[in-house]
């Protein structure tokens, strides 16, 4: 479960890269009621998206340059700089070198041995988002991967993440969690990239909680979002569905099977 009491290697920031971040807050404020507060003339465009006055993520304008559209998971961390060093060590990459972002806090953005980009932020002012598990908020983290074994290394060493195995489906289900936390913490799962048609490289997919998940498929089509994968039934899980923005920007919705109904 993701909550916004931060420990070390939790996700506690996310945000959407877009071409287009006004058309980017048409759909995703029609799709999650986001609204969008601007970072001020000095944060080059970054804004935030939020939910009656609560950041549940950032979002800004980048250019085919700086690559495709894209939503970045960030994590926790009390070191932004030594973390980049871990990940240098370990045989990632340091894309965007830490950095002070005002007095908000230190981030960078990494790749792992797969180079898939992920980020980091180390709290100052801004501690993180300030809801998450809601509808309309980040509820659920995936990394697809081709070598699960090599990309929990990679992450228990920069991050001290644990994981653990769960029976779904008549398999086997690889959680996360973070270092010397309980299974309630669990905030995201390592997936073997061959077992899921709907992906074709090694990314981390952001789930996001909605209240019914075919409404919310729905309008996604009607905003002019593409569906990847119509909504479906997992036991115990919950109902969900992966899309992709009007810009590419992939991201999942799920109906948490744990969420009493409404």
């Amino acid at each position: 479960m993701l909550t916004t009491r931060f420990v070390n290697g939790a996700p506690n920031w996310i945000d959407v890269a877009t071409p287009d971040i006004d058309g980017a807050l048409l759909f995703y404020g029609g799709l999650f009621g986001w609204q969008f507060r601007s970072a001020g003339p000095e944060a080059g465009g970054y804004g935030f998206f939020q939910l009656d006055g609560r950041t549940v993520a950032g979002g800004m304008r980048t250019t085919a340059e700086q690559g495709p559209p894209s939503w970045t998971v960030y994590f926790h961390s009390p070191d932004a700089q030594a973390t980049a060093k871990a990940a240098e060590q370990a045989h990632g990459r340091v894309l965007v070198e830490p950095m002070d972002v005002m007095d908000q806090g230190r981030m960078a953005i990494l790749a792992d041995q797969q180079s898939v980009p992920f980020g980091i932020w180390q709290p100052g002012l801004n501690k993180g988002v300030d809801v998450l598990d809601e509808p309309g908020a980040l509820c659920w983290l995936e990394l697809y991967t081709p070598d699960i074994a090599a990309a929990a290394g990679y992450y228990n060493r920069l991050l001290g993440w644990e994981t653990s195995a769960v029976n779904h489906l008549g398999g086997s289900y690889t959680c996360v969690n973070p270092a010397g936390q309980d299974e309630d913490t669990m905030f995201g799962g390592l997936v073997p990239l061959a077992d899921d048609p709907a992906e074709d490289v090694p990314y981390w997919l952001a789930y996001f909680e909605v209240a019914d998940t075919d409404a919310a498929v729905a309008k996604a089509r009607e905003l002019g979002g593409t569906v990847r994968m119509e909504p479906v039934d997992l036991p115990d899980v919950g109902r969900i569905a992966k899309l992709a923005d009007p810009y590419g920007a992939r991201f999942a919705l799920i109906r948490s099977a744990a969420r009493p109904q409404s």
